[in-house]
């Protein structure tokens, strides 16, 4: 399951870079992530990475610039 994360930073990063960010389980892997990425937001035009933070795992969804990051975020109850 993937955790929509609400903080300043996370915010900043909407706004300015059109990236949205999520805690996501740590022993969860790269395909089971993306697999659900896409369920979530039903289209491909995204990028997505991620990283490992103080035993936390957080992926970065970078959107393509039709798909505004704050409709995406405000539909998900982010904003």
């Amino acid at each position: 399951m993937i955790k929509p994360i609400t903080s300043e930073k996370a915010v900043r990063l909407i706004e300015a870079e059109n990236t949205l960010l999520f805690e996501t389980d740590r022993r969860r892997n790269r395909p089971e992530i993306k697999k659900e990425l896409e369920e979530t937001f039903k289209n491909k035009s995204w990028k997505y990475k991620d990283f490992y933070k103080r035993n936390k795992k957080y992926a970065y969804v970078k959107l393509d610039k039709k798909n505004p990051a704050i409709d995406v975020a405000t539909k998900l109850g982010m904003i």
